[in-house]
């Protein structure tokens, strides 16, 4: 009996074969077209290209409707325009997509302030004036909105710590941190910059060689930076807050407080924590707090929590001082009893630090309150705290009494939460001044066999000890 002869994939019916051909990416659907007459009609079915078209261009329906062209032609259309950032381009318009709906009702002012994105040419030419090569993800989310107008509130987040109660510790009193600014009226709110504006501000200078801002606070001068090329001791491509470093002679002697490794990391990851509600929004702003989900302890009817924020505008690495801000929102629960309604009179703390130095503070009422709790009240204040290592956890309790029976006192946990700096390097010329010094040291007393690592890591995540640096607590 003869064999049967080799069956054809292009000889199937069409609606397995289509479901095969599902199966496929653009490219491979692409390829499967030049084999055969029928197989380059199928591999146009329109089911085919609307799904390609959702999952890397988040097309929809209504879309393809208003473009009056089929799926296949559609998704050309947009391949030749953003092909280049294929790799990106959902990511980001789904990151874009989310923010503006989170932000609608609750943000407006936000929405209203994004501009149009940038086009291909003018990227070009924003390349052309600064000499240097705009990442592909950086251009990608430009395509999409081309960042903001120079208003308030900024869309990457503010933080203010306008409550007078909130005081300034002794050690920021000193003016070389912030001039004759007082801290009670201390706010940022950081505009996401436009590449034309960005490109103005692009940075020649000896300590920020080819640094682009991404970001700019009218009221601190704040800025994140991207480095466009490796230099001075930076990854290229990686965000970062200029610190400069206030002990060295060389104005050039520039700190880096750390905030993403690229501009898709960095964009994407503080897209989430808006979304997500990890950062709040209070008076119709982002405010970049932190809140550790185990940060929160319940004692009978009252339930502590806490949020906390690092400040890079009041932080230094050299002299090593790092400012935080939290947040403490103290809640009593709407089926307490009238009768377990209660004030609260002091506070307690135990803070500890990276060193080992455990510190405790007692005083009365928060920042000058003395809230009086009923069910279902919540009562929420900002305080802030400074110290010399890159890190330290605080815990305690709260001292109140019942307002029927002041003599029926009791303690509420707060639970302990951490307080840590961004990840920071040094630049480096610090580095190489460093090195050679420890070179000098064990050169002549060695014989050659002292051995100090990779000697390349210049990357400080935690460790650097220093002295007591006074606080408000």
């Amino acid at each position: 009996m003869a064999a049967n002869p080799e069956l054809r994939m292009d000889q199937l019916p069409s609606d397995p074969l289509l479901h095969v051909l599902s199966f496929l990416g653009f490219r491979d659907l692409i390829h499967c077209s030049h084999v055969s007459r029928r197989l380059n009609d199928l591999s146009k079915h329109n089911p085919l290209w609307r799904s390609l078209c959702s999952k890397h261009w988040l097309l929809t329906d209504a879309d393809r409707l208003q473009s009056g062209v089929s799926w296949f032609c559609l998704f050309q259309r947009y391949y030749r325009d953003l092909g280049r950032y294929l790799q990106y381009y959902p990511a980001l318009k789904r990151a874009w997509d989310q923010l503006k709906v989170f932000l609608q009702l609750r943000c407006p002012r936000m929405i209203a302030s994004l501009k149009e994105g940038a086009t291909e040419a003018e990227l070009n030419d924003i390349e052309a004036q600064i000499g240097c090569r705009l990442p592909d993800d950086y251009r990608c989310s430009y395509r999409i909105h081309n960042g903001q107008k120079l208003v308030i509130p900024g869309l990457m987040g503010s933080m203010s710590l306008s409550n007078p109660s909130v005081c300034l510790p002794a050690c920021l009193s000193v003016p070389r941190l912030m001039g004759s600014m007082s801290l009670s009226n201390h706010y940022r709110s950081e505009v996401l910059l436009d590449v034309e504006t960005a490109a103005g501000g692009f940075q020649q200078r000896k300590g920020m060689r080819r640094c682009l801002p991404l970001t700019f606070c009218f009221h601190t001068g704040l800025s994140q930076y991207m480095a466009l090329q490796p230099a001075e001791g930076r990854r290229v491509y990686e965000s970062f807050y200029p610190c400069p470093d206030q002990t060295a002679q060389d104005p050039s002697a520039i700190d880096m407080f750390i905030t993403g490794s690229s501009f898709f990391e960095w964009f994407t990851e503080y897209i989430h924590n808006v979304v997500t509600g990890e950062y709040p929004i209070i008076r119709d702003q982002i405010f970049r707090y932190v809140h550790d989900k185990s940060c929160v302890e319940t004692t009978g009817d009252i339930t502590v929590s806490v949020s906390t924020s690092f400040l890079p505008e009041l932080s230094s690495v050299h002299p090593p001082h790092f400012f935080f801000t939290y947040r403490i929102r103290i809640e009593m629960s709407s089926s307490a009893s009238p009768e377990a309604s209660c004030q609260l009179d002091s506070r307690y703390w135990r803070i500890t630090t990276s060193d080992g130095t455990v510190e405790e503070v007692q005083g009365p009422g928060v920042v000058g309150e003395f809230p009086v709790m009923t069910p279902g009240k919540v009562h929420e204040y900002a305080s802030c705290t400074t110290f010399s290592t890159p890190t330290e956890f605080m815990e305690g309790h709260y001292t109140f009494h019942r307002l029927v029976n002041k003599e029926e006192v009791f303690h509420v946990a707060i639970p302990r939460f951490h307080m840590i700096c961004p990840p920071f390097r040094e630049p480096l010329l610090r580095t190489q001044k460093a090195a050679g010094y420890a070179a000098s040291r064990f050169d002549d007393d060695d014989g050659g066999e002292f051995c100090d690592g990779d000697g390349g890591d210049d990357f400080n995540m935690a460790a650097m000890e220093g002295a007591w640096c006074p606080r408000h607590i």
